[in-house]
């Protein structure tokens, strides 16, 4: 595995949540951030029919939310597929796959033994790849970027370091913005 690549997969990987920062937005009287938690591994070993010197890795990110006001009986899974890629010894690219249709989404998280994705089936999303560059002096990752997709304008803006991540998804469409919050999810390493 190429070393940036080592150094995303172990800043992303294992299971990360935003409680703190849910917390201190309720102690203060008004929660903003849904409550978020990430279940993040490589998931190479569900790759059947890969060819042998196929490059980069493929991570399976496990998104649950619970937006503010609701219970935990009405969280939201959104799984998400990434391949990444290493473009120069600083810089990994993410490229955002489909999961194949046949699959349900409680049925793609990481424990989930007999999940198989064919790599001849796998097919890429139309957005990206986004850049991430590793800042030597700071020890993170950080990427900016935008995409537009069906009218729809998709800009994610990360900080990404040991035990904690910042992430700012903003969604806007046809002008409007969607996202509810103005700063970032902060989530800790658990």
């Amino acid at each position: 595995m190429e070393p940036v690549l080592k150094k995303m997969a172990d800043i992303l990987c294992g299971t990360l949540d935003n409680q703190a920062q849910v917390d201190a937005e309720r102690a203060e009287g008004k929660q903003i951030h849904p409550y978020a938690k990430h279940v993040t591994e490589v998931c190479d070993h569900m790759i059947i029919n890969r060819p042998p010197d196929h490059p980069g890795i493929f991570i399976l990110e496990e998104s649950y939310y619970i937006q503010p006001g609701k219970t935990d009986s009405e969280t939201e899974l959104k799984p998400l597929f990434f391949y990444f890629t290493a473009k120069d010894k600083n810089t990994a690219l993410l490229h955002s796959m489909q999961i194949p249709e046949h699959i349900k989404p409680e049925e793609a998280t990481n424990a989930n033994d007999s999940l198989v994705f064919d790599f001849n089936d796998i097919e890429m999303r139309p957005w990206g790849p986004a850049e991430y560059t590793w800042h030597e002096n700071e020890k993170c990752f950080t990427v900016d970027h935008e995409d537009p997709i069906n009218g729809v304008d998709f800009r994610l803006i990360e900080t990404l370091k040991m035990g904690e991540l910042f992430v700012m998804e903003l969604v806007h469409k046809d002008g409007v913005k969607l996202t509810p919050y103005d700063t970032p999810i902060h989530y800790v390493k658990i």
